[in-house]
């Protein structure tokens, strides 16, 4: 697992890789955040101000990790899970922190003024484990992506956390998702291999599905790829810049597509093209791509071969 922090001049990556680059940048390891977990590291995540790093272990617990004194230093230590933690989340205003887990659930976390953090909902709508969490870009709507191969969708409604919405559509484990710079896609990848863009439908959607102003928005599936990859897509994210999808997986690969929401075919699915693929990215499974939220052609990913590469992709 692999995340840049909002400036896109600092990655953090959940264990010390080899980094491998590919132009004449020098990267370097400037910090080793350790000690505070006492198994695996499975998932990180910055703050949206830079300033802090939460990491989801093996050891069932979330840590915050705070730069306020010029180094990080573990200033929490979030329990409550019951098994392995699989993902985190910060919410795009930075005031909640999400955290998903083995165990079947997601909690939602208040981040209090005094940098203490309270648990503000549990919420136990999967069947399976939870694999992953991501915040909506510009609204308090958080997604998560389940073995149960569901997505389901949560807000907070007066003052509770609540589902609102389960999307069905794969065949198998949903291992990732991501947004569109605006939030009004969304991307999604399995265990099966199939890759599925969601649209945002709001009241008065030309779509004429019925939506009232109060509910919060519905989504309905508007493109599918099958068979993407050779084997599991684990790891899928949205550039905010260039709106290119980088997706990797277990046979590893890479793959950039481009998604036109204007070409749509006979049965009313929206085009998404290959436009790039990466063969033998790494000698084994692709666990993570992240775009640089910056750079828009500066990719990011990891892998079970313990090693970071950086890939520019040109236009």
């Amino acid at each position: 697992m692999a995340a840049w922090n909002p400036a896109g001049t600092l990655l953090a990556t959940v264990w010390q890789p080899e980094l491998e680059g590919q132009g004449s940048e020098a990267w370097h390891c400037t910090a080793v955040l350790e000690e505070a977990h006492s198994r695996t590291v499975r998932a990180v995540a910055w703050s949206p101000d830079g300033r802090s790093i939460a990491s989801g272990s093996f050891d069932f617990t979330v840590c915050i990790w705070d730069k306020s004194s010029g180094e990080f230093d573990c200033t929490a230590t979030l329990e409550g899970h019951e098994s392995e933690v699989k993902g985190v989340a910060f919410a795009p205003a930075g005031n909640v922190l999400a955290s998903c887990s083995r165990d079947k659930s997601v909690w939602i976390w208040d981040v209090e003024e005094d940098g203490e953090f309270e648990c503000a909902g549990v919420l136990h709508e999967h069947t399976q484990d939870v694999k992953f969490v991501r915040w909506h870009p510009t609204e308090p709507i958080l997604a998560s992506a389940s073995y149960d191969n569901t997505i389901k969708l949560y807000r907070e409604d007066d003052g509770d956390w609540v589902c609102y919405e389960t999307l069905n559509g794969h065949e198998s484990t949903v291992w990732a998702l991501a947004f569109n710079a605006d939030g009004s896609f969304m991307v999604s990848v399995s265990d099966d291999r199939s890759l599925k863009i969601w649209k945002r439908l709001n009241p008065g959607n030309k779509e004429g599905v019925a939506v009232l102003t109060s509910q919060a928005p519905k989504w309905k599936c508007v493109a599918t790829v099958p068979a993407l990859h050779e084997r599991t897509i684990l790891s899928v994210d949205w550039s905010p810049v260039t709106g290119l999808i980088a997706t990797g997986g277990a046979d590893n690969v890479i793959r950039i597509l481009k998604f036109n929401e204007s070409d749509v075919d006979q049965n009313g699915q929206a085009a998404v093209s290959v436009v790039c693929s990466v063969d033998a990215a790494h000698t084994q499974d692709v666990n993570s791509v992240a775009w640089n939220p910056v750079r828009g052609s500066l990719l990011a990913s990891t892998s079970d071969d313990g090693s970071v590469h950086l890939w520019n992709i040109s236009s």
